[in-house]
C-alpha cells in the first residue's frame, strides 16, 4: 500500500507539474500539498526551486502509524483530491482554459518520470478578459485570436450639447416624458361635509374633470355664443369683444390639450418654427402662405419665413426701410414698445426683438382665429382684442410707435373714433406707420380714402412725416399746444379734463382727444435701456397709499424682486427651465419683468394689473416694459396653454373676498402650458386651500418658505402642470 501511495503521489506531480531535473526554474501557480511532518512539496511563484525530501517518507514505513486515525484520514484525502483534478480535468478538455503549464492527455498511458521541464507558456500573452467575458467553447487545439474590441455605439444627441461636445440650437424636442403625463379621466368628483350643529353642508372638488374636446381652445369671454346671440348689433364688431359668462356658469372643467401636443420648440427657434399639433389648424396656410405668413413644412410642423401682406420678403428689410424713411425712429433707443395692429401671426413683433424693442401684437378672433395663438406659440407677445367700441385695455401714452399694416380696420368711420383709440394709445411725440392700399394704389375710391385720413390726421395735428411707396408715417405732437389752437368748433374735440385717459375697464370709445398732461409726464421717458430703472413722472400721478416718497418706494421695489429673482435663477436654476412666456398677474411697478431682464433670462412678460388695486400700466410701459388691465375674478383674453410661467404675488389673499379662488386656478390651468409652473407668493392662510384645489386640478404642488425664514407669514406655492390625458 505504501508503494502504491508513492507511485500515485509521483503519476500525480509529474503529469501536473513536470519540472526537468536539470532546470530547477518555472513559471506557475502557487500550490501545495501539506504532510504531516516538516517536509513539504513546494512551488513557489516564478522564478522558483523546486526542492524534494523523500526521507520523511520512511516514517510510512512504520506499521504503527499506517493503524494511526490520522494516516487513514490522510490516504482519504489524497485519493478524493486526485479524483477531483482527474475529473476536472476530464471534463473541461471541450472549455477555454488558463494554461499555465504542459499537459498530457488523459487517456495517456505512457508513464511519465519526475522531471522538470520549462513551460511552454514561457513569455506569452493571454487576453484573460476576452476568455472571462465570452462564454463560447473552442475545440481543443483551436487558435485562439486576440479579441478585437466591438465599434463605440453612434452617438445619439440627447439636448443642445453636440457630439464635439459644443453648444448647439440644431436638435428636437421629443414627446412628453412619459414621467410628465397622467391619465385623468373626464369625471368630477365631489366631496360633501356636513356640520350637524348649523345644518350647514359644505362641498369641495377632489378632482376636477376635463372638458370635451371641443373646448381645447376655448377663451371663455369670446367664445360666449348665447351672450353673442343677444347683441342687438355687431356692424361696429361687438362679436369680438369680451362677453363673459354669468357669474357661476363659467369654467368648471380643465381644457385638454390637443392630441399629439408636445413640448413647445424652444425660443429662438421657435420664431421659425412650431408643431403642427399643437396648433393644428391649415386655414392660414391656405389663405396666406402666398404673402410668407405661414407654410406648412413637413407633416409635423409650421414654417414662418417672416413675410407679411405688405411685406412680403421679410420683416427685417421691412423695418430697415421704416428706419430711414424717418431716421429719429431709432429701434432699441427711444422706440422701445410698439403696437402691431392686426398682427397676423406677429413676424414683425417677433423680428423687433432682436432689436431690443418688445411688440404688443394684436388681432381679434375673427376669420383667421388662430393667428394669436401662432404668435404665442412661437414665443412673440400677443393678445386677443379688437378694435371696435370699447376701449383697449392699455393706458394712455403707452406705446412709442403704432403700427397697422392692411389691418383691415376703417381708421376714419364714425369720424375717426378708432383713430382717436390711437392717439390716446400712442406717447406724446410718437409715431403711428400705416401701410395700405390707399396710400400707393391710385384707383379713384382709394384715392378718396387717403385724403379723408389726411384731413382727420391733420384734425388731430398730427404731422406726416414720411410717405414713401406704400408706408405713410405720421407724428403725434408734444403738447397740447397745437390742439388749443384750433379754429372753433374743430371736430374732434378735446376731452374733458376730468376724463381719465387710463380708465380703461369696460370703458366706451370716446369721440375726443385725449390730453396731454400740462406738466409733460408721458413725454420725458429716459431712452432704452436706463428707463428700465429709471423712476418715471407719471409715478407721481399714481394713487396709491405710499408713506415714504414714491421713487424711493419704486427703487425699494426692484430691488427686492431683483434679490429674489436672483434667488431663484441661482438656487431653483431658472435658466434650465427654457422659460419664454411669462405672465406676471399682479405686477405692481413691474419690478419682477424687470429683475428679469436684470439677471438675463431670455423671457418676456405681460404684466398685468388688477382692477382690484392702483393703476400702475402708465409706470409699468413708462419702464419699457408691456401690460394689461384686467380683473381676476374673469376669464383673461389669451388662448388655452400659452404662457410658460405664472407669478402671482399677493393676489389670492386679496381677490378671494371678491370671487372664488378655485375660478381664478382654474383660469390659470388653462392658459399655462403643460409642463409649465406656477408661483404663487401669498399669506399662509390661503396656502391649504390653495393645494387642495391644485391637487384637483392635477398639478404636483410643493410649499416652500420664503427668505424669511419658517417663522414668516408667507410662503411660496410652486406647482407644476402635468399633461393630462382622458
Amino acid at each position: 500500500m505504501l508503494s502504491r501511495l508513492h507511485h500515485t503521489l509521483f503519476s500525480f506531480h509529474s503529469q501536473f507539474f513536470p519540472i526537468p531535473q536539470k532546470s530547477r526554474k518555472c513559471h506557475c501557480a502557487r500550490f501545495f500539498i501539506r504532510f504531516k511532518t516538516t517536509p513539504q512539496i513546494s512551488v513557489k511563484p516564478s522564478p522558483v526551486t523546486v526542492v524534494f525530501d523523500f526521507s520523511t517518507m520512511k516514517l510510512l514505513g512504520n506499521v504503527d502509524f499506517l493503524k494511526s486515525q490520522t494516516a487513514i484520514k490522510f490516504a482519504a484525502f489524497v485519493f478524493i483530491s486526485i479524483a477531483f483534478f482527474y475529473l476536472g480535468k476530464h471534463w473541461s478538455d471541450g472549455s477555454r482554459q488558463l494554461i499555465f503549464f504542459s499537459r498530457q492527455s488523459p487517456s495517456d498511458t505512457t508513464p511519465s518520470s519526475p522531471s522538470i521541464v520549462i513551460s511552454p507558456n514561457l513569455n506569452k500573452d493571454f487576453n484573460i478578459s476576452a476568455l472571462i467575458n465570452t462564454p463560447e467553447s473552442k475545440p481543443a487545439g483551436s487558435v485562439r485570436e486576440k479579441s478585437v474590441p466591438p465599434p463605440p455605439p453612434e452617438i445619439k444627441t440627447y439636448g443642445i450639447v453636440d457630439e464635439n461636445g459644443t453648444m448647439s440650437d440644431d436638435f428636437e424636442i421629443g414627446e412628453f416624458d412619459p414621467d410628465l403625463v397622467e391619465n385623468w379621466g373626464n369625471g368630477t368628483e365631489i366631496e360633501a361635509d356636513t356640520e350637524k350643529e348649523d345644518v350647514r353642508f359644505t362641498f369641495r372638488v377632489k378632482k376636477f374633470g376635463l372638458c370635451g374636446e371641443n373646448m381645447r381652445e376655448f377663451i371663455p369671454c369670446l367664445d360666449n355664443v348665447k351672450a353673442m346671440k343677444r347683441l342687438k348689433s355687431t356692424e361696429r364688431g361687438e362679436r369680438f369683444e369680451r362677453h363673459c359668462p354669468e357669474t357661476g356658469k363659467g369654467l368648471n372643467c380643465l381644457v385638454p390639450s390637443p392630441k399629439g401636443y408636445r413640448p413647445p420648440i424652444p425660443w429662438p427657434r421657435s420664431r421659425d418654427e412650431v408643431w403642427f399639433n399643437n396648433v393644428p389648424h391649415t386655414r392660414l396656410v391656405d389663405d396666406k402662405g402666398g404673402q410668407n405668413w405661414i407654410s406648412k413644412k413637413g407633416k409635423d410642423k409650421f414654417k414662418f419665413p417672416g413675410g407679411g401682406t405688405q411685406f412680403i420678403r421679410g420683416a427685417d428689410q421691412y423695418l430697415d426701410q421704416i428706419s430711414k424713411m424717418v431716421t429719429e425712429i431709432t429701434f432699441g433707443h427711444h422706440i422701445r414698445v410698439v403696437l402691431d395692429v392686426g398682427c397676423g401671426v406677429a413676424s414683425f413683433g417677433a423680428y423687433l426683438l432682436p432689436r431690443n424693442v418688445i411688440t404688443m401684437s394684436i388681432a381679434p378672433k375673427d376669420v383667421h382665429e388662430n393667428q394669436i395663438q401662432f404668435a404665442l406659440e412661437r414665443g412673440v407677445p400677443a393678445m386677443v382684442a379688437a378694435f371696435a367700441t370699447r376701449r383697449l385695455l392699455y393706458p394712455s401714452q403707452a406705446f412709442d410707435l403704432i403700427h397697422c399694416s392692411r389691418c383691415r380696420i376703417n381708421w376714419t368711420r364714425d369720424d375717426g373714433i378708432l383713430l382717436l383709440e390711437v392717439n390716446r394709445m400712442l406717447r406724446a411725440g410718437g409715431y403711428f406707420a400705416w401701410a395700405a392700399q390707399p396710400v400707393y394704389k391710385h384707383e379713384e375710391a382709394l384715392e378718396e380714402q387717403w385724403e379723408v385720413m389726411l384731413n382727420l390726421t391733420t384734425r388731430l395735428c398730427w404731422n406726416l412725416v414720411k410717405k414713401e411707396r406704400y408706408i405713410a408715417i405720421w407724428q403725434k405732437p408734444f403738447n397740447n399746444s397745437c390742439y388749443l389752437s384750433r379754429e372753433a368748433g374743430t371736430n374732434p374735440p378735446l376731452c374733458d379734463p376730468d376724463d381719465d385717459p387710463d380708465n380703461v375697464w369696460y370703458v366706451d370709445l370716446k369721440a375726443c382727444i385725449s390730453r396731454l398732461p400740462e406738466n409733460g409726464y408721458g413725454a420725458n421717458v429716459a431712452p432704452w435701456p436706463a428707463r428700465l430703472q429709471t423712476p418715471p413722472d407719471r409715478l407721481q400721478s399714481i394713487r396709491i397709499d405710499s408713506y415714504i416718497a414714491r421713487k424711493e418706494l419704486f427703487k425699494a421695489e426692484s430691488k427686492y424682486w431683483n434679490e429674489i429673482v436672483a434667488s431663484y435663477v441661482r438656487v431653483l436654476h431658472w435658466k434650465k427651465f427654457k422659460l419664454r412666456n411669462i405672465l406676471d398677474m399682479r405686477a405692481g411697478f413691474g419690478g419682477f419683468a424687470a429683475a428679469l431682464i436684470d439677471n438675463q433670462l431670455d423671457a418676456w412678460v405681460l404684466n398685468v394689473v388688477p382692477v382690484s388695486g392702483s393703476n400702475t400700466l402708465p409706470v409699468i410701459y413708462d419702464r419699457g416694459l408691456i401690460g394689461v388691465m384686467h380683473d381676476w375674478c374673469e376669464p383673461f383674453d389669451t388662448y388655452p396653454r400659452t404662457y410658460d410661467l405664472l407669478h402671482a404675488a399677493g393676489l389670492f389673499s386679496i381677490e378671494r373676498k371678491r370671487c372664488s379662488m378655485s375660478m381664478i386656478m382654474l383660469e390659470m390651468d388653462r392658459i399655462l402650458r403643460p409642463g409649465g409652473r406656477v408661483y404663487i407668493r401669498d399669506s399662509l392662510d390661503v396656502m391649504d386651500e390653495l393645494q387642495d384645489i391644485a391637487k384637483a386640478m392635477g398639478w404636483h404642488p410643493s410649499l416652500r418658505d420664503t427668505s424669511e425664514g419658517p417663522h414668516a407669514s408667507y410662503r411660496i406655492l410652486i406647482c407644476d402642470k402635468r399633461l393630462l390625458r382622458g
